[in-house]
C-alpha cells in the first residue's frame, strides 16, 4: 500500500478521534524511537509505511498512567453509592493516590500528613498529573461531598478542563456559592456563553440562600480597600509605591462603596478579560425585564462613581507591587460604557416602550453626557499641550543652532 493510499485510508476512518487526552502528560517520543525497529528486516516489501516493534513507554509514565486508571476505577466505584462514602474516606483515597504520584517523580510536598491543608498543598504540587477523567471524578467528589476548600484549590491551580467547567458552574449555582462562581470568573478561560449567562442570571437576581456565601465575597473588597488605606499611609513607602497606593486606595474605595454584595460579584465578569464583546452582548439579549432593570442600576452607580471621582484610573500594577489582587477586577470606565452600549443595542424596543426604565435611563443619559463633555475638554487640553510641547522644542532646536 503507498503512503497515499494509507492516509487516504486514515481520512476516511469514521472513527472520531478524542481531542483531550486521559493520559495527563505528553509523553516523551525520543527514548520510545530509539527502541523502534523493523518487525521483519528480512522483508524484500518495497512498501512506504513499514510495521516497527520494540514500542515501549518509559515504565515511571506507564506507572502514574495505571495509579490514576485504577484511583479512577476505586472513585467512580464509591461515588455510585454518595451516601455510604464520608469525606475522610475520599481525603484518605486522594491522599494515598496523590503521594504515590509525588514519589514516583520525585517531588517533595514539604509538610507533614497531619498538618493541616495537606490535602491542598498535595494537589498544588502534583494535581498537574492527574489525568482529564481523574480530575472530572475530583470535581465531581469535591461538589457531592461538599469539599470547597478542596474545589477552590482545584479550580485556582488550573485542573477544571473545560469539558468540565459547564457542569461545575451548574453544581455551584444549585449549591448557591457565589464565593467559588466568582472564582470560576476570575481563573477559567475558556468559560462557555451558557456558563455566562447562567453566572450573570445568578448574580442579577439571586436566590435568598445565595447571600450568606455573598459575605465572603465582600470580606475579600473589605479586606483589599483596607489593605490599600493602609498602604497609602505607610511612612516606609515612598515615591512611585506611594503614589500607585493612594491611587488604589480611591479605587478600591469606589468598588466597594454602595454597592450590593451581588453588584461585587458583578465586578468580576465586567472586568474579565475573557469576556468579549461578542460573549458578553449574546449574554445580555439573554435577560428578562428585572435583570435588565438591575443591570442598568448597577451601570448607573458606576457612571455616578466615575463622573464624581474623574482622577480615578486602573491601577494593575498595584496587584504585583503591593498585593492589592482586587485591582486587577474593577471595572474600568471603558468596561462600563461598553456594557450600557450593549444593552441599549440589544433591548432598545425594550427601553423604549417600558416606562419603568425611563428614569434610569434619563439618570444615564445625563451622566454620560457630563463624561463625555469632560472627554472633550481633556481632549481639547491634552492638544494643548502637545502643541504648547512642539512649539518649546521648535524653539529649544532654533536656539541651539543659533
Amino acid at each position: 500500500m503507498s503512503l497515499l493510499e494509507v492516509i487516504t485510508k486514515a481520512s476516511a476512518n469514521p472513527i472520531q478521534l478524542t481531542l483531550e487526552s486521559n493520559y495527563p502528560f505528553i509523553l516523551n517520543p525520543d527514548p520510545i524511537f530509539l527502541n523502534l525497529k523493523p518487525k521483519n528486516d528480512e522483508s524484500n516489501d518495497t512498501s512506504l509505511v513499514k510495521r516497527v516493534e520494540g514500542w515501549k513507554i518509559w515504565q515511571n509514565d506507564s506507572d502514574i498512567i495505571d495509579l490514576g486508571q485504577i484511583f479512577f476505577k476505586k472513585l467512580k466505584r464509591n461515588l455510585k453509592n454518595p451516601s455510604s462514602f464520608g469525606k475522610d474516606e475520599f481525603i484518605g483515597i486522594l491522599n494515598s493516590y496523590l503521594e504515590k504520584n509525588s514519589e514516583k517523580v520525585g517531588i517533595f510536598v514539604g509538610v507533614d500528613s497531619s498538618e493541616e491543608g495537606y490535602t491542598r498543598k498535595l494537589i498544588k504540587k502534583v494535581g498537574f498529573l492527574m489525568s482529564r477523567q481523574v480530575k472530572g471524578l475530583v470535581l465531581e467528589a469535591c461538589t457531592v461531598l461538599e469539599l470547597w476548600e478542596l474545589l477552590e484549590t482545584l479550580i485556582v491551580c488550573g485542573l477544571v478542563e473545560r469539558l468540565c467547567s459547564s457542569n461545575l458552574v451548574h453544581n455551584l449555582i444549585e449549591q448557591r456559592r457565589s464565593d467559588l462562581i466568582c472564582l470560576c470568573v476570575k481563573h477559567l478561560s475558556d468559560l462557555q456563553t451558557s456558563d455566562v449567562v447562567s453566572i450573570l442570571k445568578y448574580f442579577l437576581s439571586p436566590s435568598k440562600g445565595a447571600y450568606s456565601s455573598m459575605l465572603s465575597v465582600r470580606k475579600e473588597w473589605e479586606s483589599q480597600a483596607l489593605l490599600a488605606m493602609e498602604k497609602a499611609m505607610d511612612k516606609k513607602l515612598s515615591g512611585k509605591k506611594l503614589n500607585l497606593a493612594k491611587e488604589a486606595s480611591v479605587l478600591l474605595m469606589l468598588a466597594h462603596d454602595e454597592f450590593s454584595n451581588p453588584e461585587l460579584c458583578l465586578h468580576y465578569l465586567l472586568a474579565s478579560s475573557n469576556l468579549d464583546e461578542v460573549i458578553l452582548s449574546s449574554c445580555i439579549s439573554k435577560l428578562n425585564g428585572s435583570e435588565m432593570m438591575g443591570l442598568i442600576q448597577y451601570l448607573g452607580k458606576w457612571l455616578k462613581k466615575y463622573e464624581r471621582f474623574p482622577q480615578v484610573c486602573p491601577c494593575p500594577k498595584a496587584s504585583s507591587m503591593l498585593g492589592l489582587k482586587a485591582c486587577e477586577w474593577v471595572p474600568t470606565l471603558e468596561d462600563i460604557v461598553k456594557c450600557l452600549g450593549l444593552v441599549v443595542d440589544e433591548h432598545f424596543s425594550s427601553l423604549v416602550l417600558h416606562p419603568e426604565f425611563h428614569e434610569e435611563l434619563r439618570s444615564i443619559d445625563g451622566l454620560v453626557n457630563s463624561l463625555a463633555l469632560e472627554a472633550r475638554l481633556c481632549c481639547s487640553m491634552a492638544n494643548l499641550i502637545e502643541t504648547l510641547r512642539t512649539e518649546v522644542n521648535h524653539h529649544l532646536a532654533a536656539l541651539e543652532s543659533d
